[in-house]
């Protein structure tokens, strides 16, 4: 007999996973993802990228769409609500990777739940499960997906879906491995939306989302995929990886003894997760009363995985064409960070985004590649602030705020859920009362998401 591929491991894995022996880190990880992701469903939901998805459905059902009253089939619903919670990036990221999962697999789950009348055991199995392996696999092959010009939230989270969507529906180890097989094929998203600030990012998540359901129905049908999706002569890896060989053991070592998801990290800022060391070191400097005025120049040292996609070419990055675009600069964030005090919605708008006070900030704002920055692994950030009486002020932070080294304690996410509710139009009761209802899936109870249609 042949050695079980890596998809038949994790499928032998997943279908045997009892949620009720999870720790209780992983527990809370999955109810902590839950409340994120609602909460940033409802800030999105009047975004014009929202309103086309929700044009573009064609198949009644009865998934909620987060914030909005027309009810939806499940792949509509996963597509709108991951689409909604990923749009602002101001979601939950794995630092390993990076890689976005909530977006992705908690629509997927929430919305086959609805579908087929799943519990909320159910849900926290295909959570777990789905996050598991998308961080997972986001470490096989590190950086090696953005250099090939794929977004791995996209691309990875499709076999995430998956393998969540297999899992709630009870399916054998083989058929969940299948369906790892089939998403692989459904697997997409290219990453050149950063070149204008185009909407397709924002839904890499949402589509994967909707690709998991239909992969696990698919394999719940008896359709097939190739059991040797990650590691084949034309696999995952060879398609989406190629300039690196995969490291499966990232994968598969430890696998239902630690798990990762119980360090996602949970954004305090609506931006690209690898600024958010640098912002917090502006915003220290800040604090210690140094105006912009006062600046001369600020140089970061950062990791060369982070250039391609937040630095360069820079002069662009120092002037961004839209609020969107300019979540993916890291001299913009940096400079509206040390500007404003904050990194929220309103510092995201195309108006601010044209400033000319802080575009002149983001000219002193440059980089320099440091070796020994431990990007992906860990983020970190470093910056050298020259003044203009010639005095320089060095800082570091060693850790990303929100991370598994300094995270979020629950006060301040459901802080950030009643804000996020709030921005949408949702009043704090109907906030609280669909925060309850997310208590009760997650305790293991019915699915019903019905106060959050509106």
């Amino acid at each position: 007999m042949s050695a079980p591929t890596v998809a038949e491991q994790v499928g032998e894995w997943a279908a045997a996973l009892q949620p009720r022996s999870l720790r209780e880190a992983t527990q809370s990880a999955v109810r902590r993802l839950m409340l994120d992701v609602t909460g940033l469903c409802v800030a999105a939901r009047k975004g014009d990228y929202i309103k086309a998805l929700l044009a573009s459905a064609v198949a009644e059902g009865n998934a909620t769409a987060i914030g909005h009253a027309r009810v939806l089939g499940p792949y509509d619903a996963a597509l709108v609500n991951g689409s909604a919670a990923h749009g602002e990036d101001f979601d939950d990221t794995f630092e390993g990777g990076p890689i976005h999962v909530g977006a992705a697999i908690v629509p997927a789950a929430l919305a086959l739940a609805e579908h087929r009348g799943l519990d909320g055991t159910a849900v926290t199995k295909g959570i777990v499960v789905g996050t598991e392996f998308a961080c997972r696999a986001s470490m096989v092959a590190p950086q090696a997906i953005h250099r090939a010009g794929f977004h791995p939230s996209g691309v990875l989270c499709a076999l995430g879906a998956a393998a969540a969507g297999a899992t709630m529906l009870g399916l054998a180890p083989r058929p969940i491995a299948h369906a790892l097989g089939i998403a692989g094929s459904f697997a997409s998203g290219i990453i050149e939306y950063l070149a204008d600030g185009a909407w397709t990012k924002r839904f890499h998540p949402g589509w994967a989302a909707q690709a998991g359901i239909r992969a696990a129905l698919l394999a719940e049908a008896g359709f097939t995929g190739p059991l040797s999706v990650l590691e084949g002569t034309h696999g995952f890896y060879k398609a989406f990886a190629p300039s690196k060989p995969p490291d499966f053991h990232v994968l598969l070592g430890e696998l239902g003894t630690r798990y990762v998801i119980d360090g996602i990290a949970f954004k305090p800022y609506a931006c690209g997760t690898m600024t958010h060391p640098y912002i917090d070191c502006m915003m220290e400097l800040r604090a210690s009363g140094v105006r912009p005025d006062d600046v001369a120049s600020v140089v970061c040292a950062v990791g060369e995985g982070t250039v391609h996609r937040l630095w360069e070419p820079i002069q662009a990055k120092r002037r961004v064409p839209n609020g969107y675009v300019a979540k993916f600069s890291s001299p913009y964030c940096i400079a509206v960070g040390f500007l404003d005090g904050a990194v929220g919605f309103e510092q995201f708008t195309d108006q601010r985004a044209a400033d000319p006070a802080l575009q002149a900030f983001a000219d002193k704002i440059s980089y320099v590649i440091d070796p020994s920055n431990p990007y992906p692994r860990e983020y970190t950030g470093h910056v050298r602030v020259t003044l203009k009486d010639g005095s320089v002020r060095e800082i570091r932070r060693p850790h990303f705020r929100g991370g598994a080294h300094a995270p979020i304690p629950d006060e301040e996410l459901e802080r950030k859920y009643r804000d996020n509710c709030r921005f949408g139009g949702w009043r704090d009761e109907r906030a609280a009362q669909v925060a309850r209802a997310i208590d009760a899936i997650a305790a293991g109870g019915r699915v019903d998401l019905s106060a959050a249609r509106a």
